[in-house]
């Protein structure tokens, strides 16, 4: 990788944002608000003990949940504060510490991977079809993906159909929720749903 990926440079410039990061959500939960839409979404996609990768998984809130529903959950993410917290909240949980765009899971090939939380608007500038290339090379035969992110973050939505289209993945749908409400021409959040071709 030749540079810094956005979240580490954002750490070096604010050393507590991490502490911050896992204080809001957890915050969050304790307030109320429904943080499992994506993952409900995901497990109406996924079979049963689907092998689920939750990339750029933070504190383990989407994959903790899929694997408190019955599925068997692999989470990666860059940040060892976030992967300790997840070990905290979800201990029975496999969490890695590792890379998106040197993802190498040996032996491992998944039914779905979700993509989560703004994760690929804050990868190294340039690496995000390398990203999606790993998530292609990962998924089982017929697996998807699910990726969501928001607009105005850097990384528009048609240079990520692109590096889609680049990647080998094929797009299956295209979503403004995790609810999949219609993505419109001014929608500011993007769900897409790709296969493996």
């Amino acid at each position: 990788m030749d540079s810094e990926n956005l979240w580490e440079a954002k750490k070096r410039e604010n050393p507590g944002h991490s502490a911050w990061f896992i204080a809001r959500f957890a915050g969050m939960r304790a307030d109320g608000v429904d943080l499992d839409g994506e993952s409900r979404l995901v497990d109406t996609l996924a079979g049963r003990s689907a092998r689920i990768l939750d990339a750029g998984c933070g504190t383990g809130r989407v994959g903790g949940e899929l694997a408190r529903l019955g599925h068997q959950v692999i989470g990666v993410d860059i940040d060892g504060e976030l992967i300790e917290a997840a070990r905290t909240d979800y201990p029975d949980v496999d969490w890695r510490l590792g890379d998106l765009a040197s993802l190498s899971v040996p032996g491992e090939k998944f039914d779905v991977i979700v993509c989560a939380g703004n994760v690929m608007p804050f990868l190294a500038p340039g690496t995000a079809r390398s990203v999606l290339t790993r998530f292609r090379e990962h998924l089982a035969p017929g697996g998807r993906a699910l990726v969501g992110f928001g607009a105005g973050r850097g990384y528009d939505f048609d240079n990520f159909f692109l590096d889609v289209q680049d990647s080998g993945l094929s797009v299956a749908g295209r979503f403004a929720t995790w609810q999949l409400h219609t993505l419109t021409p001014d929608a500011d959040f993007l769900v897409a749903l790709l296969e493996h071709p």
